[in-house]
């Protein structure tokens, strides 16, 4: 049921990106008006159908919350992504930016939903994973992963509407630089205060799991890496007073360490090798 559900919402985000795309051709309000409906149904939608996937598992006789895999990590990843991007946008009254970041949600859900080689099955918990810290670890981290998705969709916009001979001035329904260097910030800074509590968490359960609160796993090595680019980034801004350009590259460089943390390393092996 859940799994049915989720196709079908993979199918309202792409309509959403649609719509929000239109919004830009065309200049007028009404498809963006229809693009934030649809996505706030989609979101709505994608909820239920995670809480109904966590409600089958116990009917399962597994009884876990569903973020124990590669499938679940897609899933939820694009739902945080969706649930950041329409706080932003209620919050700026803005719809422009939604041409940049619902494809990130769709893609993940999409990927999830469609790819053959992704299981959708729910399955036991290996027992590095039976842990009460499962669900905040997990939790804390893809949040963070989500608001470093914005930051990087502000970078791009950034990085495009200040070319020269480019700024944009004439799509007005795109957010003034001033305001997209703020909200580069602003999610950057938020994504590292919760993503500084995943590896905080991740390391208690490390402890529980394996006796060690550090043992240079890729994945632990890579997001320390991810972690130190956005602690720059935050105290370049805050110390040095950094902005535009300069911001927005480092929120595109970030979230490349983060796509790497998330997909690349589990490629290697390691402690984290039951992420695929």
């Amino acid at each position: 049921m859940s799994s049915s559900i989720l196709g079908w919402v993979t199918f309202i985000y792409l309509a959403t990106a649609i719509f929000y795309l239109a919004r830009i051709i065309t200049g007028k309000d009404l498809p963006g008006r229809i693009a934030t409906y649809a996505g706030v149904v989609g979101l709505g939608a994608h909820t239920l159908a995670l809480a109904l996937r966590w409600m089958e598992s116990y009917e399962l006789g597994i009884g876990h919350a569903p973020l124990s895999n590669f499938y679940e990590s897609l899933v939820f990843f694009a739902w945080s992504i969706m649930l950041i991007y329409y706080i932003v946008e209620f919050r700026t009254r803005n719809r422009g930016l939604g041409v940049f970041v619902v494809p990130l949600g769709f893609i993940s859900l999409a990927y999830a939903s469609l790819s053959p080689g992704v299981s959708s099955q729910i399955q036991p918990l290996v027992p590095a994973l039976k842990s009460n810290w499962l669900l905040s670890h997990v939790v804390t981290c893809f949040i963070g992963y989500a608001f470093f998705a914005l930051a990087f969709c502000l970078g791009v916009l950034r990085l495009w509407k200040g070319r020269s001979g480019n700024p944009g001035s004439g799509l007005t329904f795109l957010p003034p630089l001033e305001d997209i260097d703020e909200l580069i910030y602003q999610n950057s800074f938020l994504g590292l205060i919760i993503f500084t509590l995943g590896i905080i968490t991740g390391a208690v359960w490390a402890q529980r799991a394996w006796g060690s609160y550090w043992s240079w796993d890729p994945k632990e090595t890579w997001s320390l890496v991810t972690w130190i680019v956005y602690a720059a980034m935050v105290h370049s801004r805050y110390v040095r007073g950094w902005r535009g350009r300069r911001m927005a590259l480092m929120a595109v460089v970030g979230f490349a360490a983060v796509l790497f943390t998330y997909l690349g390393v589990n490629l290697l092996p390691g402690l984290h090798s039951y992420l695929k």
